[in-house]
């Protein structure tokens, strides 16, 4: 704890977004449990679809414009791009306020949760590609740590008290909170002034800040490519819908299941907590080291479907959730870090939207699949579902171990060459 402390009291600037973060998040989880909640309960008989093409609406969206926000993080100034974020979705999450009114409503959610992510897909890559100006390379490792934890953390805290409130005050109250936690995330991030760090000569007259000049960077680093495989990999078992269902059919705490919605996803974020910090005790910062890390997750995952998929309980589901998680963040985490040490200045705004890219496409097919696997086979079913993702997210595990294999002994070989 001691390390966290001391790179928020020699990082001001670090630490504003990171107190940012904490607000705008926090609201966030209010939104997601009232949301998924008035979904479900506007659309009875038809929860799976539903519940679907609002994970859908979140995600869609970042995917296609990705190539668009990677190129303006790259070209225009990555703090503007934060500010003006979150003062959109200020008056976004506002207007959601009307869909409290009734079911008639509903489709205004699914348009107004499109524009929230839509926006959403400029501040993620903006964030991560400021972060390296905000702290000494030396702390990359402890910085995006605390960034991943602290999500994790307003996933456990936010999602609980998110659905205390939605129950206790209403959702009218639970989204007024997250209007107001977008508003004070960019008056904290207004002072920040990043570090230079050799911004001038790569944004030269010369560079080019084309999307199709981002692709051709990839193609030459292959090692760097390979890490965008890490979010999309893991994120094609996607754990919302099947939660939004756990939550409102199976185990049915609260009004509508908003409870029982919040207390998953605590036990999701407890997880996602704890993942860096175990693994980080095994973690030298090489790339190396962190690919291998990472293949432990991958299968670790596995392990949280299958446990998710065979539970007759619910403590026993909160802990295939916290399996998964575990796993997930750690991926999310070294995958974040690895190219922030592997990729250039110049090109973080790019490779950051394709991963992200990545991870919403992944998401988009989880959740297609899952929504019409429910349909088709009921929501009593749900439990098959969760253990056919665990089948499925063995495949890029197993690719995953190729791959690590495969650019080990490419590393290995300048060594063995040079001692002959």
């Amino acid at each position: 704890m001691s390390r966290y402390l001391q790179l928020l009291r020699e990082n001001p600037h670090f630490t504003r977004l990171w107190l940012s973060q904490v607000i705008s998040m926090t609201g966030d989880w209010f939104n997601t449990v009232v949301l998924f909640a008035l979904v479900a309960a506007y659309s009875p008989g038809r929860e799976g679809v539903a519940v679907s093409l609002f994970v859908l609406a979140r995600v869609v969206p970042p995917m296609l414009i990705s190539p668009i926000t990677g190129v303006l993080v790259d070209r225009l100034n990555r703090k503007r791009l934060l500010i003006w974020s979150n003062v959109l979705r200020v008056f976004v999450v506002a207007a959601l306020l009307i869909t409290t009114q009734g079911p008639e409503w509903l489709w205004l959610i699914y348009v107004l949760t499109v524009v929230q992510f839509a926006i959403s897909a400029v501040f993620e890559p903006a964030q991560s590609a400021l972060l390296p100006m905000l702290v000494p390379p030396q702390d990359l490792i402890v910085a995006n740590t605390l960034v991943s934890i602290t999500w994790s953390s307003m996933l456990a805290i936010g999602a609980v008290i998110g659905g205390v409130v939605a129950t206790v005050l209403g959702a009218y109250a639970a989204l007024i909170f997250d209007a107001l936690s977008f508003a004070v995330a960019a008056w904290l991030v207004l002072p920040i002034v990043p570090r230079v760090i050799a911004v001038v000569q790569e944004h030269a007259h010369t560079a080019d800040t084309s999307f199709r000049d981002g692709l051709r960077f990839l193609r030459s680093r292959p090692q760097s490519a390979m890490l965008l495989l890490a979010k999309f990999g893991m994120s094609l078992g996607n754990v919302d819908t099947l939660v939004a269902i756990y939550a409102t059919q199976i185990f049915v705490y609260g009004e509508g299941g908003g409870l029982g919605l919040g207390l998953m996803y605590s036990a999701f974020g407890v997880g996602a907590v704890i993942g860096p910090l175990i693994f980080n005790r095994f973690n030298d910062g090489s790339i190396k080291v962190m690919r291998r890390l990472m293949l432990v997750a991958f299968f670790g995952a596995v392990a949280g479907w299958l446990t998710l998929g065979s539970a007759s309980t619910f403590v026993l589901l909160c802990l295939g959730l916290f399996i998964r998680a575990v796993c997930g963040s750690t991926n999310w985490t070294y995958s974040t870090i690895a190219l922030q040490k592997t990729v250039p200045n110049l090109y973080l705004g790019r490779v950051f939207s394709l991963d992200m890219a990545g991870f919403y496409l992944a998401t988009v097919i989880s959740t297609v699949a899952h929504g019409w696997l429910i349909d088709a086979v009921g929501s009593a079913n749900v439990r098959l579902i969760a253990l056919g993702t665990g089948v499925v997210a063995l495949i890029p595990a197993l690719i995953w171990l190729l791959l690590t294999r495969h650019f080990e002994q490419r590393e290995l070989e300048p060594a063995t060459a040079a001692a002959d």
